[in-house]
């Protein structure tokens, strides 16, 4: 065997990774292909939902919080707020209803939206749907 690395040895180990490296790559697409059905719910978005990530949206509430570990860390992950407040979602419109108007005094905190109480239980389901996502135990504990 000779010593020197030749063009043809490079060639072999560039082409042998190529067809591995693809190889991987559609084994795992077809894995997540296949798995994905499995964890969606998208069949029980109801009206009361898509308002809620209207106004989720509208207020701009990923400025400051997570979801499902996407958006600003600022402020708490929001995706399994449902189940850190008791699976209540009273508790959780009556949070966001009685936020301070100035804010907590000495930091930033929630602003107080004014949101109707129909925008505050399309939040509290939209909030309730999102903690019902398979997200693989994100995020991986109760506090967010």
């Amino acid at each position: 065997m000779s010593d020197s690395f030749t063009k043809s040895m490079a060639r072999n180990i560039y082409l042998g990774g190529s067809v591995f490296f693809i190889l991987l790559f559609l084994v795992l697409t077809f894995d997540t292909v296949r798995t994905l059905p499995k964890r969606d719910h998208r069949e029980n978005i109801t009206p009361q939902v898509a308002l809620g990530k209207k106004v989720w949206e509208d207020n701009n509430c990923v400025g400051c919080h997570t979801l499902m570990g996407e958006g600003a860390y600022y402020a708490p992950e929001l995706a399994n707020v449902y189940d850190r407040f008791g699976k209540n979602k009273d508790v959780i419109k009556m949070f966001i209803a009685t936020r301070p108007k100035e804010g907590v005094p000495g930091r930033r905190s929630m602003p107080q939206f004014n949101l109707s109480e129909q925008e505050l239980d399309a939040v509290a389901e939209f909030l309730k749907w999102t903690s019902e996502i398979d997200d693989a135990n994100w995020p991986p504990n109760i506090q967010g």
